[in-house]
């Protein structure tokens, strides 16, 4: 996938590859850069390149009935002034991705997390028993604000009264003669804007954008994703790990009839068996995956996913452990190292003591 700001990214950017897309990892080379663009979200207000999330169309009479059947969370009555994030799943209840669903008048719009708009698209297109119209809407993209003052941001560049939207409403706007679709959604606990935008008209939104925000890249958005305990599926969903052990089971609706993976999903949550998914601090080191964590001698468990929190000082992780050991305050260590482990959120957004004036 080709990121269309990627021209406008400035000289020194740093980027990597994500799933299918490169995204920007930081805007500066410099050893503070990813704290800088952390405080921008955590502190300000922060502008976010999404374009690496895909968005896929899915339109005809059966539409509905297509996408309730695919996403794990009840689409049925998803209006066109609403949004939710679900996951899509295989027959063996693993993960495909992690979707936002945008209601529409005439059917439905999936935005994939980043870099999995192409193993989506596959999935969708071997499930369509239906013949539903599924579009690549590569004519799209997405600019993303987040951040305590985030919706000033909003106010100044869009719409006042859009700022205090509630979460997950979703709104038909113009923004300097543009038609976007404007909607109140969030990734890190901050408040959060998602804008889909016309491609050709995205170079320049963005820039109106930087002229209020900050740019934060990738590394800065997951890791204050991984402090409110956003689920990452790229991070996350290890071989053979169920939604359950996980911990996301709050994106999908047990109680819906069917849906892909739901006998799968039911059957690990009816066994209780399995393990558990936990954070975990430690003050130096960052563990790789796979580094096992120990009480005593005993290896409890392995570490899923850790990085350097700017907020925290210290590293901080996701570890898969045994469901008895699922608990905060625990001390354990992580390759030789002191651990101990948390209840998420691991930092405590700002957002939620600062009001929308």
């Amino acid at each position: 996938m080709v990121n269309v700001l990627a021209a406008t990214h400035p000289e020194g950017t740093v980027h990597g590859e994500v799933g299918d897309t490169t995204v920007p990892l930081r805007f500066s080379g410099s050893p503070e850069a990813l704290s800088e663009e952390y405080k921008a979200l955590r502190e300000r207000a922060a502008a976010l390149d999404l374009g690496g999330h895909g968005l896929i169309e899915i339109t005809g009479p059966d539409a509905i009935a297509f996408a309730q059947r695919v996403l794990a969370r009840d689409v049925e009555y998803l209006t066109s002034d609403r949004c939710m994030m679900s996951l899509v799943l295989d027959a063996d209840g693993s993960i495909v991705d992690q979707v936002i669903a945008f209601g529409r008048e005439d059917g439905i719009l999936l935005e994939s997390s980043c870099g999995a708009g192409t193993r989506l698209l596959r999935h969708l297109r071997e499930q369509n028993d239906e013949g539903v119209e599924i579009t690549d809407r590569t004519d799209l993209t997405l600019i993303g604000l987040e951040g305590p003052y985030a919706w000033g941001v909003v106010g100044r560049l869009i719409d006042g009264e859009l700022a205090s939207l509630p979460f997950e409403s979703v709104a038909e706007a113009s923004w300097d003669g543009a038609d976007i679709v404007f909607a109140r959604t969030g990734f890190t606990g901050e408040y959060g804007y998602q804008m889909i935008v016309p491609r050709q008209e995205a170079a320049r939104l963005w820039e109106l954008c930087l002229a209020h925000a900050r740019p934060s890249g990738q590394e800065a958005l997951e890791l204050a994703m991984l402090e409110v305990r956003q689920p990452m599926p790229r991070h996350e969903a290890s071989p053979g790990a169920s939604v359950i052990e996980i911990g996301a089971n709050w994106l999908v609706d047990i109680t819906k009839e069917d849906f892909v993976g739901r006998e799968a999903v039911l059957e690990a949550f009816e066994s209780g068996a399995g393990r558990a998914t936990i954070g975990f601090t430690c003050v130096t080191g960052v563990p790789t995956p796979g580094t096992r964590l120990m009480a005593g001698d005993q290896v409890v468990g392995e570490v899923v996913h850790a990085v350097h929190s700017v907020g925290l000082g210290a590293t901080l992780g996701l570890a898969r452990v045994d469901r008895d050991l699922a608990a905060a305050g625990l001390g354990l260590s992580v390759g030789g190292v002191g651990a101990t482990t948390l209840t998420s959120p691991y930092i405590v957004p700002k957002s939620w003591s600062v009001p929308i004036i």
